[in-house]
């Protein structure tokens, strides 16, 4: 299959698409790395605190009595705003309560076992998420850079108009520049519909801020809890009045009852304490791409309806459909791995493509060794430096500095490169001593 675009067509396409690697090859590269890492994401957690206790199933008395057991914990400061009970799941089978400051893994009676210790895999999801800057700034960053990887692979098409023919043509015994050319355009051909869905979903998650900000100024006043209620639902009016814990017992009673077919994996209790909580449970559908349905409920567990994620407008379902399409959070073990085989797919793409360019410019005379140092030093400096952080995790503990770490290897591995690259450069241009004869 090929495509009957003009030669100037396939010109502009290719100047535009080595452009757009160009200038954003680096961080794509980051990018792609870490979120193949994160795809086991659940899994790290488990192999970072291998001793929190492990259930499959955990009764309605025993998540209220582990709701009591933290807010009692906490009795020596404010009462949190929001609190959080991850049930247990196929992924991660623990229940876990979150807090605004701290988290607790607790057993199937509710008491409480140890604090949770996950901050490696925590700052591997920020790393991805937000390349470790703050939220509105990184995912504003990483959301563009989705947008790119769409732009990259539409250019990419338009510059080589044989690269569906040619899908299968694979010269990988060859040494020289055409073997990577073939790895580049076989893998992103092969990868090509998971890279528009990751880069699409990217987009889309990562440009939240900037998109509902600009709808909240634009429509709602500024007010961007109500620029995102038509989407996942409105808070209720705060009252903050002094009041006995909710109960959730009767909420999650009424989710077994009423919906069988729905599993609940996580509890929410907004303010908690006082006569405003409210309870809400995020249920999964089975065989459906979204995250969950909000379910709401009063606080002694009268129900008030849904969200709207399940059965709403196209347009909720779709929001709702983004996250579990970009982590691969659906399918189970299967689909994690078809995420990591294409996920690394996309990484080397990437990584070659900046090879490609520096072949090209080398082929015209006109080299750039020290950048080329200093990519086969970011090339090999992400997971040296993620390994380095890992093993930090278990040297250290959960206190290791690990972005510090992070960005400190990378740009030592960097250096090491170019400091490489000047040495041999400075050997070749030695003179020769021919003795006399």
């Amino acid at each position: 299959m090929s495509f009957a675009f003009a030669k100037d067509t396939v010109r502009k396409g290719l100047d535009a698409h080595s452009a757009i690697g160009l200038v954003c090859c680096a961080l794509l590269y980051l990018i792609c790395a870490t979120g193949t890492a994160v795809v086991l994401y659940e899994e790290w957690q488990r192999f970072e605190q291998p001793d929190a206790p492990e259930m499959t199933s955990i009764a309605p008395a025993a998540v209220q009595q582990g709701i009591e057991n933290v807010l009692a914990a906490e009795s020596d400061r404010d009462t949190t705003t929001h609190l959080y009970v991850h049930m247990p799941t196929e992924a991660l089978p623990r229940t876990t309560i979150t807090t605004d400051t701290q988290a607790f893994h607790v057993d199937a009676d509710g008491a409480i076992v140890v604090p949770e210790e996950n901050a490696w895999a925590e700052f591997l999801l920020a790393l991805h998420y937000r390349l470790n800057l703050p939220a509105v700034y990184g995912m504003t960053l990483v959301g563009a850079f989705g947008a790119m990887i769409v732009a990259l692979s539409i250019s990419g098409i338009v510059a080589h108009p044989r690269i569906f023919r040619d899908a299968f043509r694979l010269r990988a015994r060859r040494r020289d520049d055409v073997a990577t050319v073939d790895w580049h355009n076989r893998l992103a051909v092969w990868s090509l519909p998971f890279a528009l869905a990751i880069a699409l979903t990217g987009a889309m998650i990562g440009l939240f801020y900037v998109s509902g900000g600009s709808m909240a100024a634009s429509a709602y006043g500024g007010d961007s809890e109500a620029a995102i209620a038509p989407i996942f639902g409105a808070e209720a009016e705060a009252d903050l009045t002094p009041a006995p814990v909710a109960d959730a017992v009767p909420a999650l009673t009424y989710m077994a009852r009423e919906y069988p077919d729905v599993t609940p994996y996580y509890v929410i209790l907004h303010d908690p304490r006082t006569a405003g909580q409210h309870v809400q449970i995020v249920g999964e559908h089975e065989r459906r791409l979204i995250f969950g349905e909000y379910y709401a409920f009063g606080p002694q567990g009268e129900f008030h309806g849904t969200a709207g994620m399940a059965d709403g407008t196209v347009g909720q379902q779709l929001a709702a459909s983004t996250y579990n399409l970009h982590f691969g959070n659906y399918g189970g073990l299967p689909v994690k791995i078809a995420y990591i085989v294409f996920g690394l797919a996309l990484t080397v793409v990437v990584a070659t493509g900046t090879f490609i360019w520096l072949n090209k410019r080398a082929r015209q005379g006109r080299p750039a060794p020290r950048l080329a140092a200093a990519w086969w030093g970011m090339v090999y400096g992400v997971p040296v430096a993620l390994a380095a952080t890992f093993i930090a995790r278990l040297a250290i503990g959960n206190t290791a500095p690990f972005v510090a770490l992070f960005w400190s290897v990378l740009a030592l591995t960097i250096g090491v490169a170019l400091l490489r690259k000047r040495n041999s450069s400075a050997r070749a241009a030695e003179p020769v001593l021919v003795p006399a004869e």
